[in-house]
């Protein structure tokens, strides 16, 4: 009788470990490569043998490949959309690094591979602000309910991932410039500033003088505004939660 039982609940096990597997892969904090696997492979199990005794799987009529790849695509889509604000955090650092003239300071970033130390320090307030806010709570409540709006199998990939990818880059970039435009425009107006001294006095060895100067303006505007990043930060992390709800519409067709 036991056997029948691990017969029973076997197949709808392995389903939802798949998709959960990806998504706690792809998890802020949690699921970052600076914590052991083990760990994250004991994260996905528990939740996926909490979920097999709920979640009803019907997949007698469907093809096991396709809906292997259905929820794989799924869990990737799904998961990016949490990565977004993360990666945009990351990319504001490197274009204010880029301005102020630090990009050569680089180092290794389990997270993200190369990155600036700018880029590393704002990546460590974004992790700090989203374990304060609760949001790694937040994200596991959208995900178990994704297997109540969209049962496993009734997945409609249709035009889901390429409007996804075009989304996900739009807001990227819009969020990167949110972040980072302070900085870049305080650096712009110092730079057409030391041009119109370098008009006025062209003795000034402006190339050597420009470099501490960007240096100095960025980190005292980076200080400065501080506290609008976290601001910002914040109000565009309901706008994620609210991108992968409209990920979970588009999925059910």
């Amino acid at each position: 009788m036991n056997m029948d039982i691990y017969s029973q609940y076997l197949p709808n096990f392995l389903l939802i470990l798949l998709r959960a597997s990806i998504f706690m892969s792809l998890l802020p904090f949690f699921g970052g490569k600076n914590f052991p696997s083990m760990f994250k492979i004991g994260l996905a199990i528990a939740i996926s043998l909490m979920l097999t005794p709920i979640v009803q799987i019907d997949a007698k009529d469907m093809s096991i490949p396709l809906l292997v790849m259905r929820e794989v695509m799924f869990g990737i889509v799904l998961g990016g959309a949490m990565r977004v604000i993360l990666f945009a955090v990351e990319t504001s650092g490197q274009l204010m690094s880029n301005t102020m003239g630090l990009s050569i300071a680089t180092t290794f970033n389990p997270e993200m591979g190369q990155s600036t130390e700018v880029a590393r320090f704002y990546g460590i307030i974004a992790m700090l602000m989203l374990l304060s806010m609760d949001a790694h709570h937040d994200l596991i409540y959208i995900f178990v309910k994704s297997y109540e709006w969209i049962p496993v199998g009734n997945i409609d990939m249709k035009d889901l991932i390429l409007r996804r990818i075009v989304e996900g880059g739009g807001t990227l970039f819009i969020l990167a410039l949110k972040f980072s435009a302070p900085v870049v425009v305080g650096v712009l107006v110092s730079n057409l500033l030391l041009g119109l001294i370098y008009k006025a006095v062209p003795q000034i060895n402006i190339f050597f003088v420009s470099f501490p100067i960007y240096i100095f303006v960025g980190f005292l505007i980076m200080l400065i505004s501080l506290p609008v990043f976290i601001y910002v930060f914040s109000a565009n992390f309901g706008d994620i939660r609210n991108n992968m709800f409209r990920i979970i519409e588009l999925a059910r067709g």
